[in-house]
């Protein structure tokens, strides 16, 4: 089972070297919405200080929901999905690989951006710390819940729409546990309950999604 996860993980790592051009689209949308807020509501260090949590984690959560689109639709559209299906390997596994990889490809960035993006909201460095601490356990939650979305919304006309009114309202618990540990480390309370929470829910999604997401997939293949 570990070969067949480090081949899906692989294969769609190639195709998304493959395809530049979407994971710079994600980045781009992510520093654009970072950047507008400072632009928008002026320079006052206190006033963008208080609303960096919030501001950056929107704008990470908005950018990885723009790639989720591409996290079945490709494979749906040229049949490979189907051949996954009917694969020896079992479903989950080769979901878990494709999370792994949607990860890697749209949430890692995000993570590894997002600190530089705090320095125009004047974030203090222990903030920043702790706002890449959230992002890396909190990205990997959002794709998990989006690829459950994605599944149940392939092949649907306006799939798109669909999957944000079905994702958004399950990313609300990681938007308050991500941006309040921020906050909360901020504000000198401390920020460790909050990514307690986050590292919570990150397990519960693990053990859970891959199983709904396979089970969505054979439904909408059906």
């Amino acid at each position: 089972m570990l070969k067949a996860l480090f081949c899906v993980v692989r294969r769609d790592l190639l195709l998304a070297f493959r395809r530049r051009s979407d994971v710079l689209t994600t980045l781009f949308f992510f520093v654009i919405v970072a950047t507008l807020f400072p632009l928008g509501v002026g320079a006052e260090p206190s006033l963008l200080r208080s609303m960096a949590p919030g501001i950056l984690w929107v704008g990470a959560l908005l950018a990885s929901m723009l790639a989720l689109g591409r996290l079945f639709a490709l494979d749906y559209a040229d049949g490979t999905l189907e051949q996954m299906l009917l694969s020896a390997e079992p479903l989950t596994v080769i979901v878990i690989g494709k999370v792994i990889a949607h990860w890697l490809v749209s949430g890692v960035p995000l993570v590894l951006l997002a600190p530089l993006l705090a320095v125009q909201f004047d974030l203090p460095a222990e903030s920043i710390g702790v706002l890449f601490l959230s992002l890396l356990i909190g990205t990997p939650v959002l794709s998990l819940i989006g690829a459950i979305g994605a599944a149940l919304t392939l092949g649907v006309r306006g799939g798109g729409v669909l999957v944000s009114l079905l994702v958004l309202p399950l990313y609300i618990p990681v938007l308050i546990f991500g941006a309040g540990a921020v906050g909360a480390e901020a504000s000198g309370v401390g920020a460790s309950a909050h990514l307690l929470l986050l590292g919570g829910a990150l397990a519960g999604a693990a053990a859970l999604a891959p199983w709904a997401t396979a089970a969505a997939l054979r439904i909408s293949l059906e």
